[in-house]
């Protein structure tokens, strides 16, 4: 069992290496200068000031200390791939066994400089009305900042992202974070859909401040977004397509190797 289960990993790893070689050498010019890094150990600079959903300045600190935190990098006015990573979070929540504010905290934060906490409301509203529990807006804070403020963070999580003058949106890869309650980076979740089982463990051990291992990185790029289809550009699909194709292969070498083992 042990040897075939190396046999898929390796076969996975194979078929994925030219897919995400493809990916990369296909992306524009501004997405090269697009990643989300990991940077599990590392400590974010709780000194940062921010604006939170009132107006009113706060520090990152001020979220910390005695909970994990979810961080979420999300600008509110982005044209699709920041709400889907927000609806993403609110689903995920939900199935959770405890609550926001209670267990952990979330903090969403926009890298947009440009915008208020006017633009984060309607997100703000939109997510609790989904989530539905009653700690929910002591819990969950929907910051924006400066670019100074935002450089900072932004660099301490990872993210790097580009400003396309031309579209007048950001490019940028999609995911969040998990801190331990000193704010040291614990653990990432990359795309828009975060299952409940991976996220609870996650959080049950940055409570504990044990950090999690590395992950592989398929990101979707807030790019080339066309609002006319209501779709992404081929790069960013085609990514997640080309993953399923991956895994699908690597299940059925999966399976043809057990029939044979059992066959003999």
């Amino acid at each position: 069992m042990t040897r075939a289960v190396v046999i898929v990993a390796a076969l996975a790893l194979l078929l994925a290496a030219p897919i995400a070689s493809r990916a990369d050498d296909q992306r524009p010019g501004i997405l090269r200068d697009v990643a989300f890094e990991q940077r599990i150990g590392d400590r974010i600079p709780l000194d940062t000031p921010f604006r939170d959903e009132t107006g009113r300045t706060v520090r990152l600190g001020e979220y910390f200390g005695s909970k994990p935190v979810l961080l979420v990098p999300a600008y509110y006015t982005c044209p699709m791939l920041c709400t889907l990573v927000l609806n993403g979070v609110t689903s995920a929540l939900r199935a959770l066994p405890f609550d926001v504010g209670e267990e952990f905290v979330v903090v969403t934060f926009s890298f947009n400089p440009r915008e208020t906490p006017a633009d984060a409301e309607p997100k703000r509203t939109a997510a609790l009305a989904e989530y539905r529990r009653p700690g929910a807006p002591a819990g969950w804070h929907w910051l924006t900042g400066d670019e100074d403020s935002i450089a900072r963070l932004t660099r301490a999580i990872g993210f790097r992202y580009a400003w396309d003058a031309e579209r007048q949106q950001y490019a940028h890869a999609s995911g969040v974070v998990v801190l331990t309650p000193d704010g040291t980076i614990a653990r990432y979740f990359y795309g828009v859909e975060f299952a409940p089982r991976d996220l609870r463990l996650a959080l049950v051990e940055a409570s504990a401040h044990r950090l999690g291992s590395p992950v592989d990185q398929l990101l979707l790029f807030c790019f080339h977004y066309d609002p006319a289809t209501g779709r992404y550009s081929r790069l960013a699909m085609g990514a997640v397509r080309a993953g399923g194709v991956a895994t699908l292969l690597a299940l059925g070498v999966f399976l043809i190797v057990m029939l044979r083992r059992e066959a003999t």
